[in-house]
């Protein structure tokens, strides 16, 4: 890479400083929008205790769930993880530390990171088990939790549509999910795209993250793989 030019032309170097037990944010929601090459490139390379902020672990065998298989994953830190049975079968059996945190307060907390945010107040999860340990405070008689914000994680991994030579992002549709919050929590920051156009092809009011947040930027191909298909009945 040479001055404002982000593109790499290999997974090697898109992931170079990738290390064991670092923290890593990966974006997606399901399979929708996450960074396929990627994953495979961090399984590839074989590190582990790794910490990973995602809203969920993919499913067995592919997206975060390949990481699962070959246990590279010490701490998984998500929101949703009812896709995966071997995630269920390596939390109850004590193999991997699991923090499962409300929806819009993993997506907050992350936000916070990448706005240099220590922490906010949210009503959700007061009085549960959610809120033990935190501090509360009560404003206009509601009682609030204090969530703090993550570390910027070591490597923030994330899938786009389109970007541009200088790092500015375009996400398409529902794969924009925690994708563009993610993107701007990383003290590296990769970026898996579809599609790269040269600098000043990009409608600057259709840019949904700018470079200046963004490090390293490889063109992938992607499966897409559906999730779950459902199809009426004939």
């Amino acid at each position: 890479m040479k001055g404002l030019n982000k593109v790499v032309t290999s997974y090697e170097e898109a992931l170079e400083g990738l290390s064991n037990d670092q923290l890593l944010m990966v974006g997606g929601f399901g399979l929708c929008g996450i960074p396929e090459g990627l994953i495979d490139k961090v399984v590839e390379v074989g590190v582990t205790g790794l910490t990973c902020i995602s809203n969920n672990a993919g499913v067995d065998g592919f997206g975060l769930g390949k990481l699962l298989e070959k246990r590279q994953i010490k701490t998984m830190i998500g929101s949703y993880v009812g896709e995966n049975k071997l995630f269920e079968e390596l939390f109850l059996s004590g193999k991997m530390e699991v923090i499962l945190t409300p929806q819009g307060t993993l997506a907050e907390k992350i936000r916070a990171t990448g706005a240099g945010i220590p922490g906010f107040y949210t009503a959700t999860g007061y009085g549960t088990q959610v809120a033990e340990g935190k501090e509360t405070k009560e404003f206009n008689g509601r009682m609030y939790v204090l969530e703090e914000a993550y570390p910027k994680a070591d490597f923030a991994l994330v899938k786009a549509w389109k970007a541009d030579r200088f790092g500015n992002l375009i996400f398409r549709k529902t794969a924009r999910n925690f994708n563009s919050m993610i993107a701007t929590a990383g003290k590296i920051t990769v970026v898996e795209v579809e599609e790269i156009v040269e600098a000043g092809e990009l409608d600057p009011n259709q840019i949904h993250v700018p470079g200046i947040y963004v490090d390293r930027v490889i063109k992938g191909t992607f499966e897409k793989r559906i999730e779950q298909r459902t199809v009426k009945q004939s």
